[in-house]
């Protein structure tokens, strides 16, 4: 059967005007549409989006359910969002939470969906740390290093995020060394000290804005500084975490193209029931918005597919600029090889957006 889509996104481009040969459920040829065609015709077919930061899915939370079952179940409910590709987000914890996460995703690997560890904390700064457990924060230790060096040796993609102005360089250097990628964030860097970070192996930041000092005239901080970078920069696009005006300044500054993009941040309640438990406490859905008891937000309450959805139509990025970031631009981070939609690609891989890019069932192929 054919598809015949209004646009396709892969590898990087937007195209129109193509036909899409399919069978088995497989993608069997790729070519120019010809005025005989006759087939199902979604908007746009493009594959499964990727999210390098997801904390949660389908009732489940990786810090409470440190299981592969539990990381499967993750992975299940965000795909059946639109996100085939996800990095479990491990947040501060005792060593032996962070242990058993690196252990689930060791004992599935490699799985069709989990692209390895995001180990965000517990490395970060006490001033900047959101909901993060203050009495679980450390330095940057070998306990962590030694585990990620387990990772590593399998061929697992690690991104760890950290305070830059708070972690020994050497450790730094001897990640970085090993293929880890180190990304600044829940940090209270000054100017001079996040540039002295990406000078030691800092090549991302973390969900831009949120757990870092703000912006001022005469001191840039982690914000202006990574804006003005050629480093990663990871964007949460929910209207709550960051505004569409602040986001659009980040976007439409950065010096080289598409080094900026999106992540859920995702809690168990994307996919799952309105509220969830961390660190022992509950945390409801409030207007769209995860807080804790604090006042702290807690991770959000978003999928991917309608990241991209508000890229293109809230900040106002084109609509290729948006499927990259949440496609494209979070497999460069990790290293990985981009998507393409090619002879040989499972239709499982791939999603079909309607209009108002909202998701939509792949047509029965």
């Amino acid at each position: 059967m054919l598809l015949l889509p209004d646009l396709l996104w892969s590898d990087g481009a937007l195209h129109a005007g193509m036909a899409v040969e399919t069978d088995a459920g497989t993608v069997t040829a790729l070519r120019p549409r010809a005025a005989s065609d006759q087939g199902a015709a979604p908007h746009l077919l493009m594959p499964g989006c990727t999210d390098i930061q997801v904390n949660g899915g389908g009732g489940a939370m990786t810090n409470s359910d440190t299981t592969p079952d539990g990381f499967r179940r993750i992975a299940e409910a965000h795909a059946g969002l639109g996100t085939r590709w996800i990095l479990p987000t491990i947040i501060t914890d005792h060593p032996a939470v962070t242990e058993a996460a690196a252990e689930a995703v060791m004992a599935l690997w490699p799985d069709p969906n989990i692209l390895g560890l995001h180990i965000e904390g517990p490395h970060i700064a006490v001033a900047r740390r959101g909901t993060h457990d203050a009495a679980r924060i450390r330095p940057l230790d070998r306990i962590t290093v030694d585990l990620i060096a387990r990772l590593r040796a399998r061929g697992i993609p690690v991104l760890l995020t950290l305070a830059p102005e708070l972690a020994d360089a050497a450790l730094m250097a001897e990640l970085r060394a090993m293929g880890c990628v180190l990304s600044a964030g829940h940090t209270a860097a000054n100017t001079a000290e996040i540039k002295a970070g990406l000078e030691n192996g800092i090549s991302c930041f973390t969900h831009l804005y949120n757990a870092m000092p703000p912006m001022t005239s005469r001191d840039p901080g982690p914000v202006g500084v990574a804006i003005c970078s050629g480093a990663h920069v990871g964007l949460i696009a929910d209207g709550i975490h960051v505004s569409w005006e602040m986001a659009r300044i980040a976007c439409t500054a950065r010096p080289v193209p598409r080094r900026t993009y999106l992540v859920s941040d995702a809690m168990a309640t994307v996919g799952g029931p309105d509220f969830f438990t961390l660190y022992g406490q509950t945390i409801h859905v409030q207007e769209g918005a995860l807080v804790n008891a604090e006042g702290s937000l807690a991770g959000a309450h978003i999928d991917m597919v309608t990241s991209l959805a508000n890229a293109h139509r809230a900040i106002g990025l084109p609509l290729a600029e948006a499927l990259a970031m949440a496609t494209d631009v979070p497999r460069d981070v990790l290293g990985l090889p981009r998507q393409q939609i090619v002879t040989g690609t499972p239709l499982a891989d791939l999603i079909c957006l309607d209009e108002t890019l909202s998701l939509t069932e792949m047509p029965n192929v």
